[in-house]
């Protein structure tokens, strides 16, 4: 079986979009017209700023079936929205095992020589290794983001036997199930997702430990010994007074997802509670590092 994959340029994208998917799409999808050009518009924000606009020029992309009448579909959608009738460029897409394709993406990660995240379909390079077992899912955090590597790295460096734990924005569990995994206990990660904390309870049965994920804050322990926040800057700010009350005296935080321009600002609020080491950095993203004062 094959596909068409029809694009073009069009005001009202969000309205196209929902119209091709109604009429049938199979899927739909906006990029910037102007990518790859001077004109290129990025796209950036993170929760609690507003939202960008889209592109000045958009182009759509919509994906239908190869018996489908894209011509008589596009006029009908150009006439219900009184707009000009697009002309598309046309691609066939042929079947191909999107399965195996997407795995081929995926290979296993070394963090360190006793740390490896390995997809389930993999082969572990080193068994003896500490291998941690993931697949990319529904929710953030599969290693590969320089991010997700500069928090399993600390953890490698901070994390002891008995040491409580919090993982504050889960996403995948990925840094709970690896401080389990480096014998940390208790170990807990909170995520305000339903969909994050469903991924990372099945990524830690996977893995057989013992890592208990919540939505409820209130059920969380009172202070813990190390906790990572590898979040965005915005939410690191909002959350300052809450994550620096979950350390313990003496503790230890991370604090990532952060641009390496916007380190020195959130160390700075964060100052009042913790002492700070010089920022790791990697691929132009940070990781701060510090002990409760």
């Amino acid at each position: 079986m094959a596909w068409i994959d029809a694009s073009f340029t069009a005001l009202l994208a969000e309205d196209w979009c929902d119209a091709l998917l109604a009429a049938g799409a199979i899927s739909a999808s906006i990029e910037d017209a102007d990518a790859g050009t001077p004109a290129e518009t990025p796209q950036f924000g993170e929760p609690g700023m507003a939202n960008t606009p889209l592109w000045q020029h958009a182009r759509i992309s919509a994906l239908f079936s190869e018996d489908t009448d894209i011509a008589a579909c596009l006029a009908a959608i150009a006439a219900n929205l009184r707009q000009p009738l697009p002309e598309p460029t046309l691609k066939r897409v042929e079947e191909e095992d999107w399965v195996r394709l997407t795995q081929a993406q995926f290979d296993p990660i070394r963090i360190s020589d006793r740390l490896w995240i390995v997809p389930s379909w993999h082969e572990a390079p080193d068994p003896a290794a500490l291998n941690i077992v993931l697949d990319p899912g529904m929710a953030f955090g599969t290693g590969s983001h320089p991010t997700t590597r500069l928090c399993l790295e600390w953890l490698e460096r901070e994390a002891r036997p008995k040491m409580s734990f919090l993982d504050y924005g889960s996403g995948s569990g990925i840094l709970a199930i690896a401080a389990a995994r480096l014998g940390a206990l208790p170990v807990d990660g909170f995520d305000i997702d339903p969909q994050a904390v469903l991924a990372a309870r099945a990524n830690a049965e996977n893995n057989r430990v013992d890592v208990r994920f919540t939505q409820t804050p209130e059920s969380l322990l009172p202070k813990y010994d190390l906790v990572v926040a590898n979040i965005l800057a915005n939410p690191l700010r909002l959350l300052a007074p809450a994550l620096a009350g979950r350390v313990r005296p003496g503790g230890k935080i991370a604090l990532s997802g952060l641009l390496v321009e916007q380190a020195e600002d959130i160390a700075s609020l964060y100052a009042r509670w913790f002492k700070f080491d010089q920022a790791d950095e990697r691929e132009g993203w940070a990781c701060l590092s510090g002990i409760m004062v």
